[in-house]
């Protein structure tokens, strides 16, 4: 299993559309921080990006924006006219009629598809905390792949909304996140900062990561792992963490707590096949692991789970999306 498709479908992200913004100038939003992250397509004239103390950013028709903290920012029709409070209220109101919200006199000039990505708290393999506050994908960028297809495929599902039309813009969403992520790791970001997410472009990782999501469960070791990719152990001690952030052994316990932590809330399934599924041989040696690492024994994490939400470990527990 890819480790991207993994953590996407472990940490359940899922896009769902908010409103397509129909703007005519002269108009203004502001969006403020929200706990998902925000995504914005234009698909027809252009609008200005704005972050507070950053200079604003021109988007044009096929631009995608995701912001993937929810960070406060504004959408308007010029970079420094004044902005009103979005109305979630009426949001919600206009997504329930169809989807669309009307800003500003006519005649319509801009239309942006707006969305959000929402993940579970308990997963603490991060993945939107490994992102820039901001990732803009102009629609004329080099290494785009289909994302520009799927814009234009979402611009036709918003002019002829048909049978399950929420439906298939939520699943487009959904494509459009992957696609981004893609396009992302393409660029080659310059930012120095490793991780699992950025270890995707190297192959000798990647398969590395693909091998321990494929089969959590089994014995691997440094020098497993090292055979399955056909390296020296030496190669991969150095090279794994420097491209990672953490060793092989400190990432798949970490997935692991997550796979754990997730069966534990979501089934019944006996304390003890869930040790064995995530790859312990003993219900007492689980129970530490994940003791250690959710500051609760697995039974009462499952107790807690279903009094009410329970994050990740407790360093995650303070943003909303966990932190490396």
């Amino acid at each position: 299993m890819e480790p991207l498709v993994e953590v996407l479908n472990v940490a359940g992200v899922r896009g769902t559309v908010a409103a397509t913004v129909h703007a005519g100038d002269p108009w203004g939003l502001r969006l403020f921080r929200i706990s998902a992250a925000a995504f914005h397509a234009v698909t027809a004239g252009t609008a200005w990006l704005r972050m507070p103390g950053q200079a604003a950013v021109r988007l044009m028709p096929g631009d995608v924006v995701l912001l993937p903290r929810g960070s406060e920012h504004g959408l308007a029709g010029d970079p420094d006219g004044p902005l009103e409070p979005f109305d979630h209220a009426a949001s919600k109101r206009a997504l329930a009629a169809g989807g669309r919200l009307d800003v500003g006199p006519r005649p319509v000039r801009t239309t942006i598809l707006c969305a959000s990505y929402r993940h579970d708290p308990a997963i603490s393999t991060p993945l939107f905390t490994l992102l820039p506050e901001v990732v803009h994908m102009p629609a004329g960028s080099p290494g785009l792949g289909l994302l520009p297809d799927t814009v234009r495929l979402l611009s036709a599902e918003l002019a002829e909304r048909g049978v399950a039309g929420a439906t298939v813009l939520d699943r487009l969403v959904d494509v459009l996140l992957i696609q981004l992520l893609r396009a992302w790791l393409r660029t080659e970001p310059t930012t120095p900062s490793a991780s699992w997410l950025r270890a995707l472009n190297d192959p000798t990782i990647a398969a590395v990561l693909t091998a321990m999501h494929s089969d959590p469960a089994r014995t691997w070791t440094l020098t497993s792992l090292a055979d399955h990719v056909a390296v020296s152990r030496a190669t991969l001690a150095r090279r794994f963490p420097a491209l990672v952030g953490e060793t092989p052994a400190a990432y798949l316990t970490r997935w692991r707590m997550d796979l754990a932590a997730r069966r534990l809330r979501d089934t019944d399934d006996p304390i003890d096949s869930i040790a064995r599924a995530v790859g312990y041989t003993s219900e007492y040696a689980f129970s530490r692991a994940f003791s250690r690492d959710r500051s609760l024994p697995p039974g009462r994490y499952r107790a807690r789970s279903r009094e009410g939400p329970v994050g990740g470990p407790p360093s995650a527990q303070v943003a909303s999306v966990p932190p490396a």
